[in-house]
């Protein structure tokens, strides 16, 4: 891949929304090509401290129920909202696959190394799910990914950073805009 190629890769990257995705599957080479992108993230002392649990199937639906308690119990009874318990819902159906994204603090280096390295291992996800035409984004609703051990065991030290919805999607997608690099970036010649 020459550098033109691999900043169109970049540039295409979007984030694909459940409501876009179609119901074709997500095979299981895919999404081991997705997790072996991930695995070459760089991470301070090699610690590798990211963590992915696959949801499918009834586990999904274990999710959707889960997210839905979550949202009850959270919110104020004055609040609670129909549509919104509908849209958690359909967020879970419309995904092929349901991935939390989770960390484990290896105590080497400070924890919010270990989340960079962790969300350098979603870019590389990101990237390959858009090489392979699968459409995917991050959230990290603060109630659901608090209370994630409630939902899957997980080993000492380890926390949930969000949820990673995933799925197949036909046609294009629109192009986006960003500021100018030249504002974002400053050269000190002293």
């Amino acid at each position: 891949m020459n550098p033109t190629e691999l900043l169109d890769l970049i540039q295409s990257r979007r984030s694909v929304f459940p409501p876009q995705y179609n119901q074709e599957e997500i095979t299981k080479e895919e999404l081991n090509q997705i997790f072996e992108a991930a695995n070459w993230a760089p991470s301070h002392k090699k610690t590798e401290p990211w963590r992915f649990v696959v949801l499918e199937g009834p586990a999904k639906d274990r999710f959707r129920e889960y997210v839905k308690r979550i949202y009850v119990q959270s919110t104020p009874p004055e609040d609670l909202s129909d549509r919104k318990i509908n849209a958690l819902i359909e967020k879970c159906d419309k995904s092929n696959k349901i991935i939390l994204i989770n960390f484990v603090d290896s105590y080497k280096v400070p924890e919010w190394e270990e989340l960079a390295a962790t969300a350098m291992a979603v870019q590389n996800m990101w990237l390959m799910a858009s090489a392979l035409k699968i459409g995917a984004y991050w959230s990290s609703p603060l109630n659901v990914i608090s209370n994630a051990d409630d939902f899957v065991p997980m080993e000492e030290g380890e926390k949930c950073v969000g949820v990673f919805y995933m799925g197949k999607y036909d046609g294009e997608l629109p192009t986006a805009i960003r500021k100018p690099v030249q504002d974002k970036v400053k050269y000190l010649e002293f």
